[in-house]
């Protein structure tokens, strides 16, 4: 417990530039605390591809090492998260790991969350811009926010956002956009069902197959050179 309380204050203290729009990021604190215990217990390499964002990213942890082999991957989703709490977060994260490359897959949660578009856009902006603090050299992938069933009504916005964050990937050859939100679509432009499990939002095996052969071929190409050199 005082190991716990200790490592509070350094939590609290990453809390900024927060958008006024987004929900408090404390809630994340306990689960920070246990992401840094379990770097502590099992510290990755440095200099792989990390990997963040919401359920999405989180649920594909059981898998990912597997799809997206050779490539060493950090995986560090988190369910429920902003890209408002990416940022928050974004030293324990990401740069604690000194990645070559990280991949982002947020936007999903922040819509649904009523953000505004352009907050939304900012908040990854001004994440961009903390990773190539870091280092100017790390490649940053941002996957497209991906359709639901149950946010149907919300694809507009989603689709907005996605505009936008295939804008800023055109603006720097240091970012990439991949776009993991066509394959899930229907003919007709309505989200795929048989892709996503009963509560019609995450993604069953089908779905994460789709992610698979989308994502795996995409950094295969421009990380498995850096992969092989180290």
């Amino acid at each position: 417990m005082i190991r716990q309380l200790t490592l509070l204050p350094l939590l609290v203290f990453s809390c900024a530039l927060s958008a006024e729009e987004y929900p408090p990021t404390d809630r994340w604190d306990y689960a920070m605390i246990g992401f840094k215990l379990e770097d502590e217990i099992n510290p990755k390499p440095k200099g792989g591809i990390v990997m963040t964002g919401s359920s999405s990213m989180r649920f594909w942890d059981h898998r990912i090492h597997e799809d997206l082999k050779p490539l060493s991957i950090v995986s560090k989703g988190f369910g429920g998260s902003n890209m408002n709490d990416v940022l928050t977060y974004l030293d324990l994260l990401v740069l604690s790991h000194d990645p070559r490359a990280v991949v982002i897959y947020e936007g999903d949660n922040d819509v649904a969350q009523g953000v505004p578009v352009p907050n939304i856009v900012d908040t990854y902006q001004k994440t961009i811009a903390q990773i190539h603090e870091h280092n100017k050299e790390i490649r940053i992938y941002l996957l497209s926010v991906k359709p639901s069933v149950l946010r149907e009504n919300m694809w507009p916005t989603m689709q907005a956002v996605n505009k936008e964050l295939q804008a800023i990937a055109a603006s720097d050859q240091r970012i990439n956009y991949i776009d993991v939100a066509t394959p899930m679509l229907n003919p007709d432009g309505s989200a795929n069902e048989s892709l996503l499990i009963s509560d019609g939002l995450h993604m069953n095996q089908k779905g994460y197959d789709i992610w698979r052969d989308t994502v795996a071929p995409f950094l295969l190409e421009r990380e498995a050179k850096y992969e092989f050199s180290q």
